[in-house]
């Protein structure tokens, strides 16, 4: 019976590890993928919603693969790592036998599943996980690079979602999603440089950076980002597809959006995490509520025209 009760746990524990390792709460930058359902003003469409539904959730399947992927060739480093050294692999509660077969069930069924769902969106995912997978191995250590990876990672998602509800691709979507995510990221490199004494040791592309250097990134970014999506919700053949011309109302939801994050990232240290920043920062997620509830009145029960 002890034998029986210590091989369930055992596996039960396996289990959990696998689930960690695929970072469930990393799974939101996945929402994106909903981004051209909401749009094309098709998210009364209940068979194109549950099509967006279940790209996201493959989508949440392929990242997680690519996730326990990072960590099995980042083990040894995130040892190092005063909160990466608790994820599974860096603790050794997770074996590497496990998480490769983990990996592979993951990976086989989500893209399986996808080319059957839409194959235009099997390839997309197909390519997300090749480009990430190129990432761990060798692109996170190219300068700048690792960065515009990141960003094609979150282009990929809204591309993604616009071809498994089959409709056309917005140049502003991808556009604004580029620049947005470049933002994120190079938050990112600043925080995992200011904040760990021995960045360099933990992960060698930091030698490449500097704080000045990143925050002149984050200023042409932020410039941009900013200038993009103003010109986005003025521009008059996003008026007529969208039907409204009152989505510059939401131009104050990204500005206070982006100057919070900033605010978070050079005067509380946080920035480090977008997921977790998020999730934990009250004002930043009820701007992005706001953002998307306004969105979508003025999409969907705003007046035309």
């Amino acid at each position: 019976m002890k034998t029986a009760d210590s091989t369930w746990f055992r596996r039960a524990g396996t289990l959990v590890g696998i689930v960690v390792s695929m970072r469930p709460r990393q799974w939101i930058k996945n929402l994106i993928v909903f981004a051209a359902l909401i749009f094309a003003k098709r998210l009364a469409d209940p068979a194109l919603l549950g099509r967006a539904g279940i790209a996201f959730l493959l989508f949440c399947a392929t990242s997680g693969a690519v996730y326990i992927v990072n960590d099995l060739f980042d083990a040894d480093r995130d040892r190092k790592h005063p909160v990466k050294s608790r994820r599974p692999l860096a603790a050794r509660s997770l074996g590497v036998a496990p998480a490769l077969a983990a990996v592979v069930l993951l990976l086989t069924g989500s893209l399986m599943s996808g080319f059957m769902l839409s194959p235009p969106f099997g390839a997309v995912l197909l390519a997300y996980a090749a480009l990430n997978l190129v990432y761990s191995l060798w692109l996170k250590e190219v300068v700048i690079i690792d960065v515009m990876v990141i960003a094609a990672g979150f282009v990929l998602r809204a591309v993604g979602g616009a071809l498994v509800i089959d409709v056309a691709i917005s140049e502003w979507l991808i556009l604004c999603t580029i620049l947005l995510s470049l933002f994120l990221a190079f938050c990112k490199r600043r925080q995992e440089l200011e904040k760990l004494e021995e960045a360099h040791a933990h992960r060698a592309i930091l030698r490449e950076y500097s704080i000045d250097f990143l925050d002149q990134m984050i200023s042409v970014v932020t410039s941009s980002t900013l200038v993009a999506y103003v010109l986005y919700t003025v521009s008059p053949d996003v008026e007529q597809k969208l039907g409204t011309h009152y989505l510059y109302l939401t131009v104050p939801f990204v500005l206070y959006g982006i100057f919070r994050y900033l605010y978070l990232v050079h005067q509380k240290g946080h920035g480090g995490n977008p997921a977790q920043a998020l999730l934990t920062d009250r004002p930043l997620l009820l701007c992005v509520g706001l953002w998307a509830l306004t969105v979508v009145a003025l999409l969907y029960m705003g007046p035309a025209g």
